[in-house]
């Protein structure tokens, strides 16, 4: 075999793995923001995950999750709304009032879960229906409404 045959192979074989890995579909990407701290918001991580591994989803499996901690610094929740958006996340969890608005503000495109104390059909972010599951007071406890 000839010297130029030789590195020809050799590039090619070096060049199979990244163009099989090219191939392979991406992982879904989950965008969660909260307004506190990862410290704050430990104790909630268990049962969101939980309630995602329940639906099939577990993280690093078959879908990635992009946290976003604001750390008390409600100024930032914008910029990190606009981070998610950019990211192309399929879906955005963002919990609390001003995290919800935040990311309402940023995109019409990328479905909504929030987490909130108050009524979303008061805050007009749903349409009034006569159906008391959507038109009831939102939930104040992930473990025991969100799943």
């Amino acid at each position: 075999m000839k010297r130029r045959e030789v590195i020809s192979l050799l590039g090619g074989a070096a060049a199979w793995p990244l163009a099989a890995r090219a191939q392979q579909p991406t992982m879904p990407v989950i965008g969660f923001l909260d307004p506190t701290s990862r410290d704050t918001y430990a104790p909630y991580l268990v049962p969101f995950r939980s309630g995602l591994e329940e639906a099939g989803f577990v993280e690093g499996r078959n879908v990635a999750i992009e946290f976003r901690w604001g750390d008390d610094r409600y100024d930032q929740l914008p910029a990190f709304s606009h981070d998610l958006v950019r990211r192309n996340v399929r879906l955005i969890v963002a919990t609390g009032i001003t995290a919800a608005s935040a990311v309402k503000s940023a995109t019409t495109s990328i479905p909504l879960v929030f987490h909130t104390g108050g009524d979303p059909v008061r805050l007009d972010w749903l349409p009034v229906s006569i159906d008391p599951a959507v038109t009831s007071p939102a939930s104040s406890r992930w473990e025991k409404y969100w799943w």
